[in-house]
């Protein structure tokens, strides 16, 4: 996942930058030492259907799907800050993914999921469900309009709240290709506080999670804007393990 958008010369293939991902164990992110690996890992063999499926296309998604506004909306308009989330996915040599599933799920404007086992005392908003999707274009452009999620505390430390921010999943060709992520937003000053964050070891890294502002793609008295870049492996990826990764 990057937000690197410059087109790099084309490889064979590209080594896997292991420095950018944070090791499974981190014990200050409390979560990991519950959810970390302690046996290595093993490779298994995938089946036909999971390398050649889902295949996604535009009839599967409804023309409301990538506008979180309006998509659950019963009694009027959501509550909050109304921005939009676009940008391009692409591979490690800036040619266009098209025609690609791209899923978003957040909190609403007080920091409330739509969840049931969310229960932080931020109010639930009648008009906002936090779920959309699109699929990428001929150019690889994907576009949302949303809420912007306000920061929600955590029982990691005592006193940890989680910056605003988006989980993004883009799908690939197969069931087992799948990327999750998420995207935080510009100047927010919980993003180097949030334990979540931190396991992160390069700062390069983190700076590709961060969603820019994107005044020149702002609708005046509307909507702010900000612009998030999906970079994928290449196409001519690097092995990993016994298989081709991202292809």
């Amino acid at each position: 996942m990057s937000q690197e958008t410059k087109p790099k010369s084309e490889a064979e293939f590209y080594q896997r930058d292991r420095r950018l991902h944070p090791p499974a164990l981190t014990p200050d992110y409390k979560t990991s030492v519950a959810r970390s690996p302690r046996y290595s890992m093993i490779s298994l063999q995938n089946s036909i259907s999971e390398m050649t499926g889902p295949v996604f296309g535009h009839n599967d998604i409804d023309p409301v799907d990538n506008d979180l506004i309006s998509n659950y909306a019963k009694a009027g308009d959501p509550v909050g800050e109304r921005i939009i989330v676009h940008g391009r996915v692409l591979d490690e040599n800036a040619h266009p993914v098209r025609n690609t599933l791209v899923e978003i799920w957040q909190a609403n404007a007080s920091g409330r999921y739509r969840h049931k086992k969310d229960n932080y005392l931020g109010a639930l908003d009648p008009n906002f469900g936090g779920c959309g999707r699109t699929i990428t274009d001929e150019n690889g452009y994907y576009f949302f309009r949303t809420i912007k999620p306000g920061a929600y505390p955590w029982r990691n430390w005592v006193n940890n709240w989680r910056p605003a921010h988006i989980h993004v999943s883009v799908f690939g060709s197969g069931f087992v290709q799948r990327l999750i992520t998420q995207l935080y937003f510009e100047g927010d000053p919980l993003i180097p506080l949030c334990p979540i964050v931190k396991t992160i070891p390069d700062p390069d890294a983190i700076e590709q999670l961060i969603a820019k502002l994107d005044l020149n793609s702002t609708i005046p008295l509307d909507s702010i804007a900000y612009k998030f870049d999906i970079v994928l492996r290449g196409r001519r990826s690097t092995l990993f393990e016994n298989r081709l990764e991202g292809n």
